[in-house]
């Protein structure tokens, strides 16, 4: 018998926000991001990557991180008015024609109803998220859930504010 290769395509829509909250959340400290080179090759398990879109509201996003995440996953950022959920929304819908997989990068509850349409649809709807700061409701919803742990952040170092003039002087 021949081995059969099935080749999946995956799109990942991350809502910053969230996941931002969760990891500073999980490590205690604000200095920590996800480690998209490890996170990446974990979620997608040998798949086909189609694309990933970052969602993010507010404060702007750093230029070297929007790079980095272009050139290693031709990956783009998208900054959203409010919250991410009606652009990400919008996005895996127009995507579920075009891929077998969508990864919602998210714990939050506003994803169920998108995860039930998604999967009418005829796409497979994975979740990955904190497990502590996840919905229990969008776990359940989804086909798949991954956990994001510590393993999968960094902590960085906050760039150090310069002393205050006055200070310096003495």
């Amino acid at each position: 018998m021949e081995n059969i290769l099935i080749n999946q395509s995956v799109a990942i829509l991350c809502d910053g926000n969230n996941i931002e909250r969760s990891i500073h959340e999980l490590s205690q400290t604000e200095n920590a991001m996800i480690n998209f080179d490890k996170l990446i090759p974990k979620l997608l398990n040998g798949r086909g990557l189609n694309r990933l879109i970052y969602f993010r509201e507010g404060k702007s996003i750093s230029s070297r991180f929007a790079e980095r995440l272009h050139e290693n996953y031709y990956g783009s950022v998208i900054p959203c008015h409010k919250s991410a959920d009606i652009p990400l929304s919008i996005k895996a819908t127009q995507l579920a024609s075009k891929v077998d997989t969508i990864i919602i990068m998210s714990g939050d509850s506003d994803f169920v109803d998108l995860v039930s349409h998604l999967k009418r649809e005829g796409v497979r709807v994975e979740i990955a998220a904190v497990r502590k700061t996840a919905a229990g409701i969008l776990i359940d919803e989804a086909d798949h859930f991954h956990e994001i742990t510590r393993e999968d952040c960094f902590i960085y170092k906050a760039p150090r504010k310069p002393m205050p003039k006055k200070a310096r002087e003495h």
